[in-house]
């Protein structure tokens, strides 16, 4: 059962996310901060070309006042350390990689140089955003990188100095794969706030205390769905995105799920995979392609399905996936 610090979390941001819409996609539009659409992709995304991106700042913004607000009532009621441990490794991953999105985005719109950062910066300024979650995780909070087995009632495994690089895998991993889901509008909000609600419950379930940080996140996202609903007026760009997939990555962590996480995140998982299949097809038939287009949203899209439906269908799969996932702890 979800506790009243979800939904408390979840009222904040969504309202510090909903007032920030209005008065931030004006000022984006007008310092014309606006989305280049891919020539190559369905036709039907032309006419999205020059609508404002950089709306992860009022995800980022929701969940932030919402965490801010937290930590002075926790202090003020003399309970500081209160699921400090479960919130601040998941804060780092989620403001860190969101920081990397903003700056990329920064590149991209603001200084029109539409590559942004170069492939190896990005990288290596997730590494390092990804370092310092790890050196958390193991020094100041003291938590194991074990991981619960699925379906065995709450079985864990620990493989030892293995699960450090695989950290660096799944962390690098889930956030290449929130990236590759942004690319509809609503796809990448309406996903991971199912994702959101699973920690949520999974935490309860569990005894662990990420309710408050799951409503920041969950809230910041209904907000963000207002604007971002089909058709949209803002995308999340980098900066939502790359913060999407630090929080999902982070929520696993502190939530022992690295495994469950496959399932729960199947929809990142597809869209990385397919993007990684189209391309070594190609390369291998030597100009042959697997799917009509990648990630694979846009192959639905090419065969004929209607974006929202796209949208709808993605939803739906990762609330089945969450159901399973449960069913797993």
């Amino acid at each position: 059962m979800l506790d009243k610090s979800f939904i408390f979390s979840t009222i904040v941001a969504f309202g510090i996310s909903a007032l920030l819409g209005p008065l931030m996609i004006p000022v984006l539009t007008r310092l014309k901060i606006g989305q280049t659409v891919r020539t190559e992709g369905p036709e039907s995304h032309l006419k999205k070309n020059g609508t404002p991106t950089m709306g992860g700042i009022l995800i980022l913004g929701g969940f932030f006042v919402s965490l801010a607000l937290y930590f002075i009532l926790t202090f003020v009621t003399g309970n500081g350390a209160r699921g400090h441990e479960e919130i601040v490794p998941v804060m780092i991953l989620t403001i860190g990689f969101g920081l990397v999105g903003f700056i990329d985005d920064y590149i991209k719109v603001v200084r029109k140089q539409s590559e942004g950062l170069k492939a190896w910066q990005k990288m290596g300024l997730q590494i390092i955003v990804t370092t310092a979650f790890l050196m958390y995780m193991l020094t100041i909070s003291k938590s194991s990188l074990e991981s619960l087995i699925p379906f065995t009632g709450g079985s864990t495994v620990d493989i030892g100095w293995i699960a450090i690089p695989l950290l660096y895998f799944v962390v690098l991993g889930t956030d290449t794969g929130a990236n590759f889901t942004d690319g509809l509008d609503g796809l990448a909000t309406s996903v991971t706030m199912v994702i959101t609600l699973f920690f949520a419950m999974a935490g309860a379930t569990l005894g662990v205390e990420v309710g408050y940080i799951a409503g920041a996140m969950f809230g910041g996202l209904m907000g963000f769905l207002l604007f971002n609903a089909y058709p949209a007026k803002v995308f999340m760009g980098d900066t939502g995105a790359l913060a999407l997939g630090g929080f999902v990555a982070g929520m696993a962590y502190v939530l022992k799920m690295p495994i469950i996480l496959v399932i729960v995140a199947f929809i990142y998982v597809a869209e990385v995979l397919s993007v990684i299949l189209q391309v070594g097809y190609f390369k291998i038939t030597k100009g042959k392609r697997l799917f009509k287009m990648a990630p694979i949203h846009h192959h639905f899209e090419k065969c004929g399905m209607k974006e929202t439906k796209v949208v709808a269908l993605f939803t739906i799969v990762t609330i089945c996936c969450c159901l399973i996932a449960y069913l797993a702890l």
